[in-house]
């Protein structure tokens, strides 16, 4: 919600391509960061994914132990790549509703995706499985806040660790060779405007994790960044870097609504509109509530046909990286059963949609200061869809081809909710597809058949409705420090001591996957190795 007091809105400026739109891209505000707001959808990345980072102690052999050691997982799959007892619970929460789950694997059975029992072993691919979620057996959320923090707090076994709410970081402090000495924050303005700067002094170490979003304007604010960037918003440099702000990724996400014949208890939407008591339910602790309302999750890729009518440049794209790769999917998605959007836009009744988001988009962002003073908005380019011959875009042309015939081979399916759909021309055969086909289900359902025009109407609506899937990365990238990287193999970063970066601002390339379990991988291993640096023993 724009009002929560638990996220952070970064806005971005206004970009051409995404027809002079604005996109506002949230963030975790709150202790726990985007675990303690995000949707909870269980989800791995692939073997390639930490494979293609191209860093030494960082492939995806190298990060399944802590892929492991952060889960205690309740779901199906081999038990040689799940943890068994980690603090954060994998499992399938307190609800789920069969009906729908059932009715979309069978339909995406028929447009060649099989159900697969475990699309979280780095290694499966190109099918749908029945979704988990970071949501215990007891229905709680599993953030790392409560998981890892609150326990450590409550145990009264830690006295030096303290924990600073409600604060927000303007700077590291250097000595005079360089060395991390410290941090320099505020309270939070709008709670304390008046408040003084305070500084924390640090003997041995500082690490900042502060997300995508907030860790490049820590670094740049420290004198850490593209010179003339700093110079121009008054800071002096400590550190050449040219690679801080740069290389900001996220996944394109779009979102489809569909009529459906579920019953009330299937969904969420009775919920959402306001025709249910959340207080009787939470006093109840009624089953639901353990429950994201999301039952199914898929990779898929495209058929070589599909990708030959999406032009030589995209089949160019494709037989680089995808082709010989059968390891990386091109979207990821999700069956949401609710109508994903403000309820006072629909009638009241029960709907379904399609999450599905593109895994690997090669367009490119940033994100930079303007002042010294954290109260400054940063200037932040999400980038979406600047890729050449936009390719990115293609890819969501062949989404919600691929995606509509998977709903209209559902029995629940009743047809579109057309205010969020591309409005075809009444003559075109993709807008006659959008009416209710005949129920029952008939026993074999056409593809539909898109012009070039049709397809032009599908980039236009991509253009005006991709949204953020709040999975953002890369701004801090690991890498060589020639080639823009800012944090080396051991995460410290390039130029001064003293100093990590520790969270998905680190991660050089995308991965196919919602990015909590890569967030936390990532943490596990960066824990292990600073108690190994501090020489303080596991």
């Amino acid at each position: 919600m724009p009002t929560s007091n638990a996220t952070l809105f970064y806005r971005g400026v206004k970009e051409n391509q995404l027809n002079d739109r604005e996109l506002v891209v949230p963030s975790g505000g709150t202790l726990g960061g985007g675990s303690s707001i995000n949707l909870m959808m269980y989800s791995r990345a692939q073997r390639s994914d930490f494979d293609a980072w191209n860093m030494p102690g960082w492939s995806a052999d190298d990060m399944l132990p802590y892929l492991k050691k952060f889960e205690t997982y309740h779901g199906p799959g081999s038990k040689a790549v799940h943890g068994s007892d980690g603090p954060i619970n994998v499992s399938g929460g307190t609800y789920r509703v069969s009906r729908s789950e059932s009715d979309y694997i069978q339909a995406a059975g028929k447009v060649g995706y099989p159900e697969i029992e475990d699309l979280a072993s780095l290694d499966a691919n190109n099918g749908v499985q029945r979704a988990l979620r970071y949501i215990g057996t007891d229905g709680k959320r599993q953030d790392v806040a409560s998981r890892y923090i609150h326990p450590k707090i409550k145990s009264g076994e830690y006295p030096n660790l303290h924990v600073v709410v409600n604060s927000q970081v303007k700077r590291v402090i250097f000595d005079n060779n360089k060395r991390a000495s410290g941090v320099e924050y505020r309270p939070n303005p709008k709670i304390h405007p008046d408040a003084a700067l305070r500084t924390i002094r640090a003997r041995r170490l500082v690490v900042v994790s502060s997300g995508a979003l907030g860790t490049p304007s820590i670094l740049e604010r420290s004198g850490l960044g593209n010179p003339s960037i700093l110079k121009n918003a008054g800071v002096d440099v400590i550190a050449e870097l040219s690679g801080v702000g740069e290389n900001y990724q996220d996944h394109h996400l779009m979102v489809y609504p569909y009529h459906c014949s579920l019953d009330e208890h299937e969904t969420i939407d009775a919920l959402i509109g306001g025709r249910l008591d959340v207080g009787k339910l939470i006093s109840e602790n009624a089953p639901i509530l353990g429950w994201n309302a999301m039952d199914t999750t898929c990779k898929i890729r495209p058929t070589d046909a599909e990708v030959a009518a999406l032009g030589p440049e995209f089949q160019k794209m494709w037989d680089e990286d995808y082709k010989n790769d059968l390891n990386k999917p091109l979207a990821l998605g999700s069956l949401i059963n609710a109508f994903p959007g403000d309820p006072t836009l629909v009638t009241p009744g029960q709907y379904f949609a399609m999450s599905i988001f593109t895994a690997y988009p090669l367009s490119r962002g940033s994100i930079h200061i303007t002042s010294p003073s954290p109260s400054s908005s940063p200037v932040f380019k999400t980038g979406f869809f600047t890729d050449a011959h936009d390719l990115d875009l293609k890819k969501h042309v062949w989404a919600y081809k691929k995606q509509r015939e998977i709903f209209r081979r559902m029995t629940t399916y009743r047809g579109e909710l057309a205010i969020l759909h591309p409005a075809f021309p009444p003559n075109s055969r993709s807008s006659a597809a959008a009416v209710p086909l005949s129920d029952p289900l008939p026993a074999h359902v056409e593809d539909v058949v898109y012009t070039p025009e049709d397809d032009a109407v599908i980039e236009d609506y991509v253009r005006a409705h991709v949204e953020t899937t709040w999975h953002s990365l890369g701004t801090c990238k690991m890498g060589l420090r020639e080639e823009g990287g800012v944090v080396d193999g051991r995460l410290d970063v390039y130029g001064v001591q003293g100093l990590k970066v520790v969270d998905l601002s680190i991660a050089p390339r995308n991965v196919a996957a919602n990015t909590m379990g890569t967030a936390v991988a990532v943490a596990e291993k960066a824990a292990e190795g600073i108690v190994r640096e501090l020489g303080l023993g596991l």
